[in-house]
C-alpha cells in the first residue's frame, strides 16, 4: 500500500511519514500543494493524507482540481480548525474524511485504513487466508497450519501485497512501486532478496510463493 502525504510542518510530516512506513506502507510524502498535484497526478497511491493550510496550493484547491481531473484517491484532511463549518468545507472540496490536530497516530490508522476498505469495497478487515497460510490484519500475526511466524516489517509488507493479489502474479516494479518508497532500478536486487527471506519462512514444506522465470511471482496453493 502507497501513501501520500501533503504536510509542509517538517515535525508533522517526520511523525506521520514514519509511523505510516513502521506500519507497513510505502510513503511518498509532498511538503506543498503544487508538488502534491504532480506526485498524485502521475502516481497510483491507495490513500492520501492532507494538510490544509499548505504553500503555493492549499489543501482544499487541491483536492477539487484532482477530482476535477478525475483523480479518485481516498483523500483525509489534517486541520487545526475542529468547527462543523471547516469540516464541512473540506468534506464538499472532496475530501473523504477529516481529523482536526493534534491527534494520536493510531487513530490516523485506523482512518487509513478505513477509507482504503472503502474504497476497494473491502469488508472489514479480519485476516487474509491462503490455503493453510493466515494473516490476521489486526494483530499482525501471521500463521500457517496453526504454527506462528515472525516476520520483520518488510516482510510482513510484501506478504500482506502478496496476499491481496492472490492467485495473481506481480512484478518486481509493482513490489517495488507498494513496498518501497522509490521507483524501480532494474540494478537492484532488494526484491529478489526479500522475496527469498519471505519465502524461507512461510515455505518450509509445501510451496505457496511461486517464482513466473521472467515476469514476477505469485502466491497461491501448489
Amino acid at each position: 500500500m502507497r501513501i501520500l502525504v501533503v504536510e509542509d510542518d517538517a515535525k508533522i510530516a517526520s511523525f506521520v511519514v514514519n509511523g505510516l512506513k513502521q506500519s507497513g506502507f510505502a510513503v511518498d510524502r509532498a511538503p506543498d500543494g503544487e508538488e502534491a498535484h504532480l506526485l498524485a497526478s502521475t502516481t497510483a497511491y491507495d490513500a492520501a493524507v492532507v494538510d490544509i493550510m499548505l504553500p503555493k496550493l492549499d489543501g482544499l484547491s487541491l483536492v477539487q482540481r484532482l477530482r476535477k481531473e478525475g483523480v479518485r484517491i481516498p483523500v483525509i484532511f489534517l486541520s487545526a480548525k475542529a468547527s462543523v463549518d471547516d469540516r464541512i468545507k473540506g468534506l464538499q472540496a472532496g475530501g473523504d474524511d477529516y481529523l482536526t490536530k493534534p491527534f494520536a497516530f493510531s487513530e490516523l490508522l485506523a482512518r487509513i485504513q478505513a477509507l482504503i476498505r472503502r474504497s476497494t469495497n473491502a469488508a472489514e478487515p479480519t485476516r487474509l487466508t491462503v490455503g493453510d497460510l493466515t494473516l490476521d490484519l489486526l494483530t499482525r500475526d501471521v500463521t500457517r497450519s496453526g504454527e506462528r511466524i515472525e516476520l520483520q516489517s518488510r516482510e510482513f509488507a510484501l506478504l500482506e501485497y502478496l496476499m491481496r493479489h492472490a492467485g495473481r502474479v506481480v512484478t518486481k516494479t509493482m513490489i517495488m512501486e507498494h513496498i518501497w518508497d522509490y521507483s524501480f532500478d532494474p540494478q537492484t536486487n532488494v526484491v529478489d532478496v526479500l522475496v527469498f527471506r519471505l519465502r524461507n519462512k512461510i515455505d518450509k514444506e509445501k510451496t505457496l510463493l511461486h517464482t513466473i522465470r521472467g515476469v514476477g511471482y505469485v502466491l497461491k496453493p501448489a
